[in-house]
């Protein structure tokens, strides 16, 4: 059946919520990792390599997400290609918060050893995976929804979901450890945001599920024997594209991460140590 257009400009304002909910979702998870590697990982899990080196190696689990975040992006990209952009949206959203889920219960160094910090890198790693195939489809599922006058507009909303997901893992953090004493945020209270995950994770899961197909990959489903776009031909004949996108990307979180690291390491660093003290936050 034919969209009249005002179906079609309901469902547009539908994509358009559930790229932004959805990305906020899955950004909260990712940044709300950064927000614990500066305040608890260096203790629980990083501890017999010393204190400044614990927190080098916490802030290092944090960046190897970056070395995955490729392989997602050509991993869901390629079965989006062929199982569509909904399910692999769906798909990483319910990754990336199993995995955040998973750190939130995840034994510490004391309690189960070396197995810990592994665990924790590996659940790292899924996080990095899901965020690279995250990004990529919701860009694209938003550009092939929009009319053709205004594709970098609708471009646009699945990159706000990054500092509205930064935004409330901060808010989440800094509400916790503004309610809890120091003994119960280390003991237990640090588990909570990466707990709340599955709530987020659940209201974002319904929210896609009700999206429609893109009309590109239906266009693409009907059209399967004559078109293809195999990273092959990407590479071959757009490789100098590729790479100056890649490095104008890699600038660019390379200073927001700077931040976000640094910001988060003052916050909790002692006064005596040159940070501004964790009982002055907030």
């Amino acid at each position: 059946m034919t969209m009249t257009a005002v179906d079609k400009q309901a469902e547009r304002r539908k994509v358009l919520a559930g790229t932004v909910v959805g990305t906020t979702i899955e950004w909260y998870d990712f940044f709300i990792y950064a927000q614990a590697a500066g305040a608890v990982f260096a203790a629980l899990y990083f501890a017999p390599a010393g204190e400044t080196i614990g927190q080098i190696v916490a802030w290092a689990s944090l960046g190897i997400s970056f070395l995955f975040r490729p392989l997602g992006a050509i991993v869901a990209g390629h079965l989006g290609d062929r199982l569509g952009r909904k399910r692999m949206l769906v798909l990483t959203l319910v990754l990336m918060g199993l995995a955040t889920a998973l750190i939130g219960v995840l034994p510490t160094y004391a309690q189960i050893g070396v197995a810990a910090p592994v665990l924790l890198v590996l659940l790292r790693v899924l996080q990095g995976f899901s965020a690279g195939g995250e990004w990529g489809g919701a860009a694209l599922m938003s550009v092939e929804h929009a009319p053709e006058h205004k594709r970098g507009f609708f471009g646009a909303y699945p990159q706000i979901g990054v500092p509205l997901g930064m935004i409330l893992a901060t808010a989440t953090m800094w509400v916790i450890t503004t309610t809890l004493t120091e003994e119960q945020f280390l003991s237990w209270g640090w588990r909570l945001p990466f707990l709340f995950s599955i709530v987020l994770i659940l209201v974002g899961y319904f929210i896609r599920r009700a999206v429609e197909e893109s009309p590109v990959f239906k266009e693409l489903q009907e059209r399967k024997g004559e078109s293809a776009a195999p990273l092959k031909t990407l590479f071959s004949k757009h490789a100098k594209e590729v790479l100056l996108a890649a490095l104008i990307f890699i600038a660019n979180n390379a200073a927001g991460y700077l931040l976000i690291a640094f910001f988060s390491a003052y916050a909790t660093r002692p006064e005596t140590d040159g940070g501004l003290g964790p009982g002055r936050v907030g």
